[in-house]
């Protein structure tokens, strides 16, 4: 029996890498709606490749939490349910205010300004209408500044796993979108005077106002 060469091997696992790669930033662009059915063959057609790497990727995203695969109905985007993005709320406040914290001082003039640059970001797409799709995409990049700033690898690796869980989640922000950004205002302002308790408070303070806008929208599975 004739083994495959090394480089098959790595060509293989390469294009399965590119469509989940591809995959994770259609769902990061709400290309898919929470809850929504994902046509297998017909995104196989439309990126070009075969159907093993599609399932390859649809597996590990299935892994992260992001895809469900029913053998009767198909492949689904996970919706979480309102217990699920409760509590996922309550263990990203703890874990981001230990990021906060750990951040203070450790955090440089150059994150800084790239912190500040998303907020001048984030205050113009909240501007009526609100583009959603481009404040979770800031959101999430002003929160992964803080993160890497922390300088724990575990407390990152943590926190990235909790922020995918978090795609699924149905939710609408528009009008605390202010608050929101607000919110991140203040531990912009807290890091730059290296104000632990400051930070501390207005990152609990934000997933606080989220718990509390999820409860109000009554998001169920």
């Amino acid at each position: 029996m004739e083994l495959p060469s090394t480089s098959s091997k790595i060509s293989k696992t390469a294009l399965r890498d590119l469509v989940y790669q591809r995959l994770h930033e259609m769902i990061e662009n709400s290309r898919f709606s929470p809850g929504e059915r994902i046509n297998v063959e017909k995104l196989t057609a439309e990126l070009g490749v075969s159907r093993t790497p599609v399932w390859q990727a649809v597996g590990l995203l299935e892994k992260e939490g992001l895809l469900t695969y029913n053998p009767y109905k198909g492949v689904f985007i996970n919706k979480l349910s309102h217990r699920q993005a409760i509590d996922l709320y309550s263990v990203r406040e703890v874990l981001e205010c230990m990021a906060a914290e750990l951040s203070v001082n450790r955090i440089d003039a150059s994150v800084l300004e790239r912190m500040r640059k998303i907020l001048a970001k984030q205050e113009k797409v909240i501007r009526p209408p609100a583009d959603l799709v481009k404040y979770s995409k800031l959101d999430f990049d002003f929160h992964s500044e803080i993160y890497q700033a922390s300088g724990n690898e575990f407390l990152i690796e943590l926190l990235d796993r909790i922020k995918n869980k978090m795609r699924p989640l149905v939710n609408h922000l528009e009008e605390i979108l202010p608050d929101l950004v607000q919110d991140h205002l203040d531990v912009y302002n807290a890091l730059i005077n290296h104000d632990a308790a400051s930070a501390r408070a207005s990152f609990q303070r934000h997933n606080e106002r989220m718990k509390e806008q999820i409860t109000k929208n009554g998001e169920d599975g």
